[in-house]
């Protein structure tokens, strides 16, 4: 069964590839075992995404992506082949990018990474244990989409 990705461009300040976005997010779905689900992933400008972030986290200022699951709660019995939504600031993401020396379509696309282990369940916030797991699976999924395993180094 074939995933159903959806890229939304709803920015105009960074030029970006909707087509390799959406092919760097089916192989991402393949390889959390998430084949035949489907996905949307925005991308967005700040004032967008810290609208999101005030609305949802209640925390006023621009960030880089949002994640927003559909699995969460639903019994598997029940649950529909919706991953859910990845919003991301490809303002933020060019911003930091320029920081570190990277081009922002790398950075786009490990923020792609980012939202969507958080979709699959990966949360680095509840300890370093879990903060571990997930840095080595964005490691391993960087890997696969790029051919080396350091997301974070330019």
């Amino acid at each position: 069964m074939s995933s159903k990705i959806s890229v939304l461009n709803r920015q105009d300040r960074v030029p970006v590839d909707r087509r390799k976005i959406g092919a760097a997010a089916r192989r991402i779905l393949k390889a959390l075992g998430y084949e035949g689900y489907e996905l949307t992933v925005v991308l967005v400008d700040d004032s967008e995404i810290a609208r999101l972030n005030r609305q949802y986290f209640r925390r006023n200022r621009p960030t880089n992506v949002i994640s927003f699951p559909m699995l969460d709660g639903i019994p598997p019995s029940i649950r529909a082949r919706i991953l859910g939504d990845v919003v991301l600031s490809v303002e933020t993401a060019r911003r930091d990018a320029a920081e570190v020396g990277k081009k922002a379509e790398d950075e786009v696309l490990f923020l792609l990474i980012h939202g969507m282990l958080h979709l699959a369940g990966y949360d680095h916030e509840k300890s370093d244990e879990d903060r571990a797991k997930m840095e080595a699976k964005e490691g391993e999924l960087w890997g696969l989409l790029k051919g080396s395993s350091s997301p974070r180094r330019p």
